[in-house]
């Protein structure tokens, strides 16, 4: 998790991106395309950002629940209901404030674990629910905790494993937890500064890892009551090698590596001998996600994203239900659960112009599968006009291929073959991490921008994850330099292909994409019309000293592929990196949202900013909700800031805006500076009650 050190805020506003496999339309979407924005359906806000009607779509490993989340009383909660009888579904939590996202099953009958924090601040505390009786117990009752689950296992069914930082907020000591009565046991004092541990099948701690001074990576092994250095990973390689899971006989154990190579393969190594053995490679991006058989642990399958996501099967055991699963539609089937005996699989399936639908799959159905579908996370947006998104492989000024989606309006590509036929304002929207990538999919930000009228470009610039270390590692040291070069050269790219015109350009993202629209405005004030900024830092120094203390174990790398600031020299370049060094450049209107608990970008990154534009008199809007984090988890918030944002793209580039209305119901929006930059926002101000949850 710390290698998204910005992770996408944007991501964390329940975007909801899926993956997909093809790139045709279907040909009615192709002969129903409008000539004319005001021909496009105009989405409500409200069906691309309200809660889903359901998410995350689970079965019991017993095969007796289904379960999901759906909001309750307008918060999203947990829902179980008998797995043949979806409709006698009942909420099993009773979270009233920011809502429950992250859920799981334990092996134990009756009982689901789930992650709640308060207020955005990602101390995760995880809870138990027994559905019998109803009760809920916070299994980390510790105040300042974050708890990181390390072991679940069928063989041990009322206890699970769990790392909690209590003692020492830097680093997790590991835990054995009775899910009956909550009651810890330890099982390792984290006194080796350990980052990270692989547990056996028998909670036995067998592999861990630790960070060096020079940011690479010790991996240890169990040597009695001791660990023992058997390989390392060096610092070029750290954030492309590491640990992928254990089989349950703890003979195999699984890495992806990218030493002596530039994308990182899957490798299966013996644990008696250390033999390893390649298992799959692809030269054009890394392994992504895999498949595992619940009973063994074993690797069945493993997915490579380049353009698209794609699947290697290495089980010829589930080649026919992948087969089965690949028909559905021209997106992307991936398996939400299976059960610990393998007969039934929940499946979400999605495409960029199609939100997530779930299917129950039964393996022992008729014809060797039967695929049953159940419903849509997101009825409201069926039939509504979603447009598809464009894989594109642009070209860096120095060379460097960048893989890039693109997403145009219906308008603006009347025979749906991917190209403008006329150029349209445009949106360069960029990705958190900056350790993370864009990926092919639904996305309600795309779908929400394209039809406003606005083109949508997002951009795998260097530093990027996903297409190999040398993509990656080339970005060290380029924040605000070649990292937004790509941007900038990705931008001339649609303007000379035709998307979009130099002056209709603005940029957007959250976290790093926040930082990438304050360097837009900064260091290129010429290129854009204007910005939005969510949660992103604009002094890098302040950043650095004030990461999160359970960031220690990445704290080295960190450093190496931004700056130290703890030397004269790093400083130097962090402060001049800074976008608030560069305040007197900006000239474009730019709009900047925070949240008040955010623990990464602390809500004085923003405040700095607003704060030194204000002093130069520099018009600038500024929108904070004191009950978020680092991004905006609760609907009410998120269709509150994209309420203004709308309105503030219209005045600058000329898409059309759905008015604020009640948008701000239930949000805790304040507005400390700036309302009048954006239309209709003081008057909602106005007349509107501030509802903070945490």
């Amino acid at each position: 998790m710390h290698r998204l050190l910005l992770a996408s805020a944007i991501t964390i506003a329940l975007s909801a991106c899926s993956s997909g496999k093809a790139d045709e339309v279907p040909a009615d979407a192709k002969a129903a395309t409008p000539t004319s924005l005001e021909q496009v359906e105009l989405i409500p806000r409200e069906a691309l950002f309200g809660n889903p009607e359901r998410a995350n779509v689970q079965l019991s490993p017993d095969g007796r629940y289904l379960s999901w989340v759906a909001p309750l009383d307008g918060t999203l909660n947990v829902w179980i209901a008998p797995a043949d009888d979806p409709s006698a579904a009942k909420a099993v939590t009773r979270d009233t404030a920011r809502g429950i996202r992250s859920y799981f099953w334990s092996y134990r009958p009756d009982t689901l674990l789930y992650l709640r924090d308060s207020g955005g601040d990602e101390d995760f505390h995880l809870h138990a629910v027994d559905l019998a009786s109803g009760e809920s117990r916070d299994l980390t009752p510790f105040e300042k905790t974050t708890a990181q689950v390390v072991g679940v296992s069928d063989r041990h069914p009322d206890t699970i494993l769990v790392g909690m930082n209590d003692r020492d907020p830097k680093w997790h000591d590991v835990y054995r937890v009775d899910l009956g009565s909550g009651e810890r046991t330890l099982v390792e004092k984290n006194d080796q500064e350990i980052s990270g541990y692989i547990a056996d099948a028998d909670y036995g701690l067998r592999f861990a890892s630790r960070a060096r001074p020079d940011g690479g990576e010790d991996l240890l092994r169990r040597a009695g009551e001791t660990w023992e250095k058997y390989d390392e990973i060096p610092f070029e390689d750290g954030m492309t090698t590491g640990y992928a899971g254990l089989t349950k006989d703890g003979a195999t154990l699984y890495m992806r590596d990218s030493r002596e190579r530039n994308t990182n393969a899957l490798f299966a190594i013996d644990t008696a001998t250390g033999q390893k053995t390649l298992v799959h490679e692809d030269p054009r991006a890394d392994i992504g996600g895999g498949l595992a058989d619940p009973a063994t642990g074993k690797v069945q399958a493993v997915a490579v994203n380049y353009l698209r996501e794609q699947w290697a099967v290495l089980d010829d055991a589930i080649r026919a239900d992948l087969e089965r699963l690949d028909a559905i539609g021209p997106g992307e089937a991936s398996i939400n659960t299976r059960t610990l005996d393998d007969r039934t699989w929940i499946v979400a399936y999605s495409a960029a112009e199609s939100p997530v639908e779930y299917y129950r799959y039964d393996r022992d159905g008729k014809g060797g599968g039967e695929l049953t579908r159940m419903f849509s996370g997101r009825p409201a947006l069926e039939g509504k006009p979603l447009v598809p998104m464009w894989p594109q492989e642009l070209t860096s000024r120095d060379g460097k291929t960048l893989v890039s989606y693109l997403t145009l309006p219906a308008h603006a590509d009347a025979n749906g073959d991917g190209k403008a036929d006329r150029p349209v304002p445009m949106v360069l929207l960029v990705h958190g991490g900056p350790w993370a990538r864009d990926a092919y999919g639904y996305s309600s930000y795309d779908q929400w921008l394209a039809n406003r009228g606005y083109a949508v470009l997002s951009v795998n610039f260097r530093g990027s994850t996903g297409f190999g270390k040398d993509f990656t590692n080339a970005g060290d040291g380029e924040w605000a330099g070649k990292m937004h070069d790509d941007l900038i050269d990705a931008v001339q790219w649609a303007v000379d292909t035709g998307v979009t015109t130099q002056d209709k350009v603005a940029i957007m993202g959250g976290s790093y994409g926040g930082y990438a629209t304050l360097v837009g405005l900064t260091f290129t004030p010429d290129t854009f019309a204007c910005g939005v900024d969510i949660v992103g830092p604009a002094n890098l120094n302040t950043l650095l000293s004030t990461v999160p203390p359970y960031w220690a174990s990445f704290y080295k790398q960190l450093v190496r592929r931004m700056g130290d600031p703890e030397t004269e020299e790093g400083k130097a370049w962090l402060a001049e990196r800074s976008p608030l060094s560069r305040v007197d450049a900006i000239s474009k209107p730019l709009l900047i949202g925070q949240g008040a608990n955010d623990p990464r970008v602390k809500q004085d990154e923003s405040d700095q900013i607003v704060d030194a534009m204000t002093a130069k008199n520099i018009p600038v809007t500024y929108v904070l909700f004191p009950d978020e984090g680092h991004g905006f988890a609760r609907p009410e918030n998120n269709k509150a800031f994209n309420a203004v944002a709308e309105g503030f793209l219209s005045q600058c580039l000329g898409g059309r805006s759905q008015p604020i209305g009640d948008e701000f119901k239930g949000s805790s929006i304040t507005v400390p500076t700036g309302a009048e930059g954006v239309p209709g926002l003081a008057e909602a101000l106005q007349s509107h009650t501030q509802e903070v949850r945490k």
